[in-house]
This record gives structure tokens, C-alpha cells and sequence, in this order.
């Protein structure tokens, strides 16, 4: 029986050996030519992953791509290939390449060509390594063969026991639930694939969970002996077409979810355990002294809680370095992270779990997923660490990484996002809930007069809380103090270069004790167009100051309907208020009328009231919720171009009572 099971092995495994290269000539030479894909510049006419797990759930991975070039522009995109990875956690090589002539012929790159560099870095600097294969000059019709190795895993970035440790040398690559092995795998792509599998051994006595989202493979199982195999392939994949504002591609596009977790409770469990286990929380003398000091005076735990976050998120500066024993999963021990004063999200998050539980309270971490969905096969899909608090029998949300010079303590731009508790009653994945559009309000008072003379003279008062609040705190401490003012006249030279901004008054950004409030005065001269019988005039409405923080204005309205859902920063209510006097002798004609709006996504109210010597300008607009499905379109982009109309109106003026 055994010799039966290592000849099915070795057929496995002779099947992943170097095709001939006449066989790859023959599948370049079918693979068509920029006349069938047009717009793209290359493709793959394959790319078949074959991986072999251990009981210890140490992968490893075979995969062999080759690539088609279909224009000059593909040639120079294909003239070096780059592999990353993280060398305390994988391990990657070039086993061979070949460069295929269109003509015909060929050569391999020699290994010696290859070379293995730092990879650039920027605020998280962990050791991440790349690989350069080059080509060298390729023409279209060239092809370039490869096969690469790997072993270990990428999701937990860094090894939970990794740095060293005494062992066989690939301790390091076992992944951190050990026993346990997982993978996400795209089957969607930027350029065209002809076929593309993936296939997965490993031992029957793992109980494998695996998924399909957003789209069919052709898929079979097969039992070898004491080892089970797992194949997945899609043919003639097309590039995937994106829409503007749309989720992250991984939320829509196919893709495979295998994982040996039993569920999302046993890695909540886990991930409990495994930073209890290794004292990541414990605090010292100096910690609790720095705890007192802050909460001192609180009149509450709430007071405590925020003054706690808010020293984590200002006083812990965001920069990652490789700091040993603790990366990944397992965060580093908060009396490092207080002596160092920097660390990524999950230094920050366990931070001021230490901080908090110093202060008596008690404190777990969790993970997330900032920027896409984690779905319910438990494969790791975690890129973010954030902070707990059970208050009144209840968890919490924290987030110091996220809420620098932000009044919230759990950022709203991170909500409709699934996170995962580590506690010890462990817990199934959550998701966190839509936060009500009037928590992060934006309102614009203008109220204006203009002379005879057609200068407008008139009063600027903006005022925002939570997630419009911080985008308005931003424009200001983007830019020192002495140069707000200048900044401000910027923002009036795309109505006029006259425009003149006075009497300002500026808050302080860095005080989040209550939300932000500008106010300024305003003086444009030639604001009222005048001709002999009739005029015109634009509100002050037309530029609304920092307008940044209306990232809805971006939104692609062009789009009549959406195939995917799509994103905001925030749920966000916008509130416009003006008054407008023009001089007696001037009448408008009637505005446009503001059409309501209301729907699943958003909802819109206002009105033009325009007539003799004076306008009003009321609107208000709703948006719902950050991530928003196709059907919450339709309301949503209504909403917003009802609102730009009180942006876009030129009011015609007559003389007297004339029209």
C-alpha cells in the first residue's frame, strides 16, 4: 500500500517538474495576441500553485507561471520579476526560469543573475526582503517561464515565537495556531489569465473548511492514502473591472477561503491565550504611576477611559521595527512599548490594555480588517489590532491607533467593519455598527449683504463633529499657525481673486475637549454681475470652505447604477444655511427648485427662496452609512446632485419689478 502511495506522490510530484520547453512554445504560441485581449499589455497563459502541508501546518509551495508578452509596453513590464516576503516567517527561492523567443529557442536565467535585497520601507520597518528575477530585453510574442518555492506564511506578518529561537531550523515557518493552516487565494486578476488552479495536500485527519465567494472553480477531492488533495481551477479569467468608490476588490471578486480552524471561537480563544500566555498586559511601577497621573480628577470611567486612549494615540508614535520575540499575532509587552514610545496598531492597542487594566479596568485585545471584509471561513484576514473595555458588563471598541486629534474613541470610519474579540469566554466574528450620520455633522451658516456697488460683503460660520470634525482639525495642523489665515484665502481664490478673508477666528486643533468652530468674515468685490436691465449673482454657497471634508463632492455621480457595493469615509450630515440681501433694485428671477430625496442610502431636503432684495438657501443632506450596496445607490447619488445644485446655480437678477 505504501509503495502505491509514493507512486501517486511521485506522479504528483513529477507532473510539477519543468515542462519542455516545446510544450511551453506550443501553449505561448496559443495563448493568442493583443488583437484578443485588448488593453492589456501581457498575461499568463497559466499559474498553478501545488501545496503540501505538514501535521505541524508548515506549508509549502510550489508555483509555476508563464507569462505571455503582447506589446512593447508588456515587455517592459516583464523585463524583472519581484517576489516579496519576510524572511523571520518565509522563505522564498527562484528554482528556475526560462526566457521563450517568439521564433522559437529560448534561455534560462541564471540563479546567479537573481538577487535577494531589502524592500523598501516606510513607517513599518520589519526586515521585509524582495527578490529580483530579470528577463532582460523581451519583444511581443516573448514568454517567460518561472518556478518559485516558499515556505511559511505571510497572514500573521511576523512569526508569534520567531527571532531566533532554538529548534529545527523551520520553527520559524510553522505558522502561529500551530497544527492549523489556512490561505486566501485570488482567483481574479489586473490582467488576463487563461487558467489558473490551485491544488492542496495535506493529512486526512485535517477537517479543511473552504469557500468559493463571488464566483465557480472546477474543483475535485481525492483521497491518497492518508493524505487528502484539493484542486480548484478557473479558466479565461478577464481582468477585473473596477468602479469608482467601490469596496476593496477582495470583498467582490472570486476568491478561495481555505482554513483547518475549526471556527472564528477557537481563534478568538486562541488569540487570547496566546497573548495572556506571554505577559504581553503586565505593568510595572512606572506604568501605573504614568496611569494615576492621567486619570487623576476623572469624574468617571468614561473621562478615564478617553484621557487613557488619547495618551496612547498622541504619545505612542506610530513606527514598526523588529523588536524579537511578540510580532504578529502575540503583541508586544506594554513595559517595552511605554519605554520605546513607538510600535505599529497592535503595540498602540496593547498599549493601553495595560494602561487600562493598570487603571483597574478590564481590557482584551481585538482584530480587524481596515479597508475590506473578513467572511466567515476563519482564514486570517486581519490586518489592524484595536482595544477593549468591558464597562457595565459590556465591550467597547477602542482604537488609539485611528483617533489621533479625533473626539471619538472608536473611529467612525471603521464602522460596517468585522473584527474578532480575543477574550476568555472566546467569541464568533462581529461586525461594527453603522454610526448615525448627525454624529458627524457638518454645518455652514453664510449670511451676506451686497452693495450697490457689487461688493459682498458677509459672515462665515462652519462648525463639525466626529468624522467631519477630525477632517477639519487636519487642514489645520497640517500648516503652522502663522500661515491658517493664507490658507483660508486659498480656499476664496477659486471664486475671485479679490476675495479678501478677515476677522478670522481659529480654534485650537489639538483641543478635542469640544468639536471644531471656524468663523470669519468675508468681502468680494464684483460679486454681483451687472448689466443694464439684468444681473447675476452666485450664492456664497458656490465654495463652500474646505470642502475636504465633503469627500462625498468626489463621488463619481456619472454612474447611474452600480454592480458593487461602495464606500465613504463616514455616514456624514451636511447642513447648509444662507442668507443673501442684493440691492432694491434688483429682483430674482425664480431658482430651481430642490427636489427631495429619500432612500435606503441617503436623504436630501432644501430650497432656493429667491425674490425681491433677498435669497434663503436651506439644505440638508443624509448620508446613511461608509459602505453602501448597490441599492443605496440610486438615493445617494440623487442626494448628492441635489446638493451640488445649491454649488452650480447662477441666479438671474432683473431691475425693479422687469423680467
Amino acid at each position: 500500500m505504501k509503495k502505491k502511495i509514493f507512486l501517486l506522490v511521485g506522479l504528483i510530484l513529477a507532473s510539477l517538474s519543468a515542462p519542455a520547453q516545446d510544450d511551453l512554445h506550443q501553449q505561448l504560441a496559443g495563448a493568442g495576441t493583443a488583437k484578443e485581449f485588448p488593453g492589456a499589455h501581457y498575461l499568463v497563459v497559466f499559474d498553478r500553485t501545488a501545496v503540501r502541508v505538514e501535521d505541524s501546518g508548515l506549508s509549502h509551495v510550489d508555483k509555476e507561471v508563464l507569462y505571455k508578452v503582447l506589446d512593447a509596453e508588456g515587455a517592459k513590464e516583464l523585463q524583472s520579476l519581484t517576489f516579496g516576503y519576510d524572511p523571520l516567517s518565509a522563505f522564498v527561492a527562484v528554482k528556475e526560469m526560462k526566457v521563450l523567443r517568439a521564433g522559437g529557442g529560448g534561455e534560462s536565467v541564471p540563479l546567479s543573475a537573481i538577487r535577494d535585497y531589502p524592500a523598501p520601507a516606510r513607517a513599518i520597518y520589519w526586515g521585509a526582503r524582495e527578490i529580483i528575477a530579470p528577463a532582460g530585453r523581451l519583444e511581443a510574442g516573448d514568454g517567460i517561464w518561472v518556478k518559485t518555492y516558499q515556505k511559511g506564511f505571510t497572514y500573521a506578518l511576523l512569526a508569534a515565537d520567531a527571532a531566533g529561537d532554538a529548534g529545527p531550523a523551520d520553527d520559524r515557518y510553522v505558522p502561529p495556531m500551530k497544527g492549523h493552516f489556512y490561505d486566501i487565494v485570488p482567483f481574479y486578476s489586473t490582467i488576463p489569465v487563461m487558467v489558473k488552479s490551485y491544488r492542496l495536500r495535506l493529512p486526512a485527519t485535517k477537517k479543511l473548511q473552504f469557500e468559493m465567494y463571488n464566483g465557480q472553480a472546477r474543483h475535485h477531492a481525492h483521497l491518497l492514502g492518508d493524505q487528502v488533495e484539493y484542486f480548484w481551477e478557473v479558466q479565461d479569467i478577464a481582468p477585473f473591472a473596477e468602479e469608482a468608490d467601490m469596496v476593496d476588490p477582495s470583498d467582490v471578486a472570486p476568491k478561495l477561503l481555505v482554513s483547518t480552524s475549526p471556527d472564528w471561537q477557537a481563534k478568538s480563544l486562541w488569540f487570547y491565550k496566546v497573548n495572556e500566555d506571554y505577559g504581553s498586559f503586565e505593568f510595572d511601577g512606572e506604568i501605573k504611576a504614568k496611569v494615576d497621573e492621567i486619570i487623576r480628577g476623572a469624574k468617571n470611567d468614561w473621562e478615564k477611559i478617553s484621557r487613557l486612549t488619547h495618551w496612547v494615540a498622541e504619545e505612542i508614535r506610530y513606527s514598526g521595527i523588529s523588536m524579537g520575540p511578540g510580532e504578529g499575532y502575540t503583541l508586544h509587552k506594554g513595559t517595552m512599548t511605554f519605554r520605546d514610545r513607538c510600535g505599529v496598531c497592535k503595540d498602540k492597542a496593547g498599549m493601553l490594555i495595560t494602561m487600562l487594566r493598570a487603571a483597574g479596568f478590564e481590557s482584551y485585545p481585538a482584530m480587524t480588517m481596515a479597508g475590506s471584509r473578513i467572511d466567515r471561513i476563519p482564514a486570517d484576514q486581519f490586518n489592524h489590532s484595536v482595544t477593549l473595555v468591558k464597562v457595565n458588563n459590556q465591550y467597547h471598541l477602542l482604537d488609539p491607533t485611528w483617533v489621533p486629534g479625533v473626539r471619538e474613541l472608536w473611529s467612525s470610519a471603521e464602522q460596517q467593519q468585522e473584527y474578532l474579540m480575543g477574550i476568555p469566554e472566546g467569541a464568533d466574528l462581529a461586525s461594527t455598527p453603522v454610526s448615525p450620520a448627525e454624529n458627524h455633522y457638518v454645518r455652514y451658516r453664510l449670511d451676506s449683504t451686497i452693495g450697490s456697488d457689487g461688493t459682498l460683503r458677509g459672515r462665515v460660520r462652519l462648525e463639525a463633529e466626529g468624522q467631519s470634525d477630525s477632517s477639519l482639525r487636519r487642514a489645520f495642523t497640517r500648516y503652522p499657525v502663522h500661515l491658517w489665515a493664507g490658507e483660508l484665502q486659498k480656499e476664496y481664490f477659486r471664486m475671485h481673486p479679490a476675495a479678501r478673508i478677515s476677522a478670522a477666528v481659529f480654534p485650537d486643533p489639538y483641543d478635542i475637549s469640544k468639536p471644531m468652530l471656524v468663523e470669519f468674515e468675508i468681502e468680494i468685490p464684483g460679486w454681483l454681475k451687472k448689466g443694464e436691465r439684468t444681473a447675476l449673482v452666485r450664492p456664497l454657497s458656490a465654495v463652500l470652505p474646505f470642502q475636504g471634508i465633503l469627500g462625498f463632492l468626489r463621488l463619481n455621480t456619472g454612474l447611474e447604477s452600480r454592480k458593487y457595493p461602495f464606500r465613504l469615509r463616514s455616514s456624514q450630515q451636511v447642513e447648509v444655511r444662507e442668507t443673501m440681501s442684493f440691492p432694491g433694485q434688483w429682483r430674482a428671477v425664480p431658482a430651481p427648485a430642490l427636489q427631495k430625496v429619500s432612500g435606503s442610502g441617503a436623504e436630501f431636503s432644501g430650497e432656493f427662496k429667491a425674490g425681491s432684495n433677498r435669497l434663503d438657501i436651506r439644505a440638508k443632506l443624509v448620508l446613511k452609512k461608509r459602505i453602501g450596496q448597490p441599492g443605496d445607490w440610486e438615493s445617494v447619488r440623487r442626494g448628492v446632485l441635489e446638493f451640488k445644485k445649491i454649488m452650480e446655480t447662477t441666479l438671474l437678477l432683473s431691475r425693479g419689478g422687469e423680467k
